[in-house]
């Protein structure tokens, strides 16, 4: 029976390793030929009087895209979500605006958000380009269908926004929906055990309470009455209305019909698509032709405009230049995934970018809500070394708060956009365990130590009192240094910081009032005053990381992987009710899986920003 067992067993291997074999093999002969079909094609042909396409149906992000691929090859490996970096975007509309060749942009589509990307901070850089770009007397002439409030603070500096007669508009101001799981923990078994320090320090709510602190409920209130008070301004600046419009818009309708949103003055005319595509096609002088509008999408004319001087800064390896790291995503220990900032892995970029002498400057961008407080320190350890020899500024995005302030707090300057998240300088502890889940299953546990705490990192059992007295004290001391960094870098008195901490967020705007960032302004403010400092003058070379991965490299992460990113695209891009609310469930299941600091001690904010 055994050798049958055995002999089963060795089938089974041998026919999986097979159809592996097989598998593998049909995936390298495609990306063979998606490789070769793109490096065949023609570039995009740009012809005078074109307009810029700019299709939102995209994750709007800090970093660039992890593949270096089109969106064919990108669909194959599960990529999911396309992805427009901010930074390519904004050089490409203000190439486009002294471009003579180009002669409007066409805005369409609709954002979709993933991750930490396209947050409000990102999409202020975005129109901040798009009203430069108008200002070059050239057209903007948007088009929009189901408009969600980010979609519509992008198209609304647009001279002809249309709206489908059938679409609408979600203008219902903004709002934070944390899931509570200590209800559920408590009915499978599941024990949480916390110690923090910061009476705001919110991020371990959602596994110990069932429903928000008065304290947590203050803050995030503030916190979004100040980003809704930005967008409200933008948005009537654009409109020519009154930010009191707006207010009343969204208690009024929520979701605004197009006839509603013209009478409103919120879009310029209702229009099905095929209107404005005629306008288009007249304003190219392709009237009465077969053929479409002349256009060029963002991304062809940006790899056109890329290796010229019409960018502020082309992308380069060698040679004088400024380096931009990418801190986007969740800080945890060792290396880290996609997505995720991990610090072992961006200490060892920063060391090589520090030795480099040929990189003159770094910029930090952060786009992290912060997570494992090793992670966190092993990255300001470096970027604290590097600025003993280079200037290190830092760019705040949506999030850059806790541990992405952590990161952040010895910068020569610090930028941020008044509807930046940041702050939240706490620290926690979280401690889970199973004893109970693992009894209600007929499993328990037994002990043999040397030693009164050789098994308290254990999840089989609740700490004891004396257990959690030691991981207290460690907070306590975490804290401390936390506050001592930041009066440190910041110049700042230790009791102002003290005052100003207790974990509590702020946005950019009121940082800046508190001396927790120096200027407000996006990523190429940032960049303007690295090459100030370095020396560079208006025209620099850059170098990114993390760099985008070339076809093979992105086959060898699917295989190591699987394809988890390709049904993930698929039920975003479905966006039906229940699909939103368990992607909310698995966003915050992920955030449980990057708790992995082995002393369970995070400085991290967790918050979601309503609608999406």
């Amino acid at each position: 029976m055994k050798n049958f067992f055995v002999s089963l067993l060795g089938t089974i291997a041998g026919l999986a390793l097979f159809f592996s074999g097989l598998v593998v093999v049909g995936i390298f002969l495609v990306a063979g030929v998606i490789s070769s079909a793109s490096h065949g094609e023609k570039t995009a042909k740009l012809e005078r009087g074109s307009y810029l396409v700019l299709d939102l149906n995209a994750n709007l992000t800090d970093s660039p895209s992890p593949y270096t691929l089109d969106g064919s090859a990108t669909d194959l490996l599960g990529g999911g979500t396309a992805v427009i970096q901010l930074r390519t975007a904004t050089n490409a509309l203000r190439a486009a605006a002294k471009d003579d060749r180009i002669a409007g942009v066409f805005l369409t589509g609709s954002l979709a958000p993933d991750g930490y990307g396209t947050g409000y901070a990102a999409l202020k850089e975005l129109r901040a380009a798009l009203l430069d770009f108008k200002a070059a007397k050239k057209p903007i002439v948007a088009h929009l269908v189901s408009a969600t409030t980010r979609d519509l603070y992008l198209a609304a500096c647009a001279d002809d926004l249309a709206l489908d007669p059938f679409g609408e508009i979600l203008l219902p101001g903004l709002a934070s929906q944390p899931v509570f799981f200590a209800g559920a923990f408590e009915k499978f078994g599941v024990g949480v055990q916390v110690t923090r320090v910061g009476k705001y320090k919110s991020a371990i709510e959602p596994y110990t309470r069932k429903d928000m602190s008065p304290e947590n409920r203050e803050q995030l209130q503030k916190l979004l009455d100040d980003i809704w008070g930005e967008l409200r301004a933008d948005l009537a600046a654009d409109r020519g209305l009154q930010p009191a419009d707006i207010q009343t818009l969204a208690d009024r309708e929520g979701l605004v019909r197009a006839e509603d949103a013209v009478k409103a003055k919120l879009v310029t005319r209702a229009a099905y698509r095929d209107e404005i595509l005629a306008k288009l096609k007249r304003a190219t002088g392709r009237e009465g032709s077969d053929k479409p509008f002349k256009q060029i999408t963002l991304a062809a004319y940006a790899e056109q405009m890329g290796g010229g001087e019409s960018f502020p800064g082309t992308n380069m390896a060698k040679g004088a230049r400024i380096a931009i790291v990418y801190a986007e995503g969740a800080i945890v220990d060792g290396a880290g995934g996609a997505g995720e900032v991990g610090g072992a892995r961006f200490a060892r970029e920063l060391r090589r970018l520090r030795e480099d002498d040929d990189v003159k400057a770094i910029v930090l961008r952060v786009n992290s809500p912060g997570g494992a407080v090793g992670a966190s320190e092993q990255i300001q350890r470096e970027l604290r070394l590097a600025r003993e020899k280079k200037p290190v500024i830092v760019s705040m995005g949506s999030y850059a708060a806790s541990g992405g302030y952590w990161i952040s707090a010895y910068g020569d300057r610090i930028f941020a956009e008044p509807d930046t998240i940041t702050g939240s300088i706490g620290v926690f502890g979280l401690q889970l365990d199973v004893q109970k889940l693992a009894n209600n299953l007929g499993l328990t546990f037994d002990t043999v130590k040397t030693g009164k705490f050789a098994d308290s990192l254990t999840i089989t059992r609740p700490k004891t009192e004396e257990e959690l007295a030691v991981v207290q004290r460690m907070v306590d001391w975490i804290y401390g240094e936390f506050i001592g960094k930041v009066a440190e870098a910041r110049k700042l008195p230790r009791a102002t910081v003290e005052e100003i901490a207790q974990g509590r967020v702020w946005s950019g705007a009121e940082a800046k009032k508190l001396g927790l960032v120096d200027e407000l302004g996006g990523l190429d403010a940032a960049l303007a005053e690295a090459a100030r400092r370095a020396k560079l003058g208006e025209h620099y070379a850059t170098e990114e990381f993390p760099r985008s991965k070339e076809l093979l490299e992105a086959v060898q992460e699917l295989l190591a992987r699987g394809t988890p990113g390709r049904e993930a695209g698929r039920a975003a891009a479905a966006g039906g009710v229940v699909t939103k609310f368990v992607d909310q469930l698995k966003t915050q299941a992920r955030e449980l899986e990057q708790f992995n600091d082995p002393r369970g001690l995070y400085a991290r904010l967790p918050l979601e920003v309503m609608p999406r």
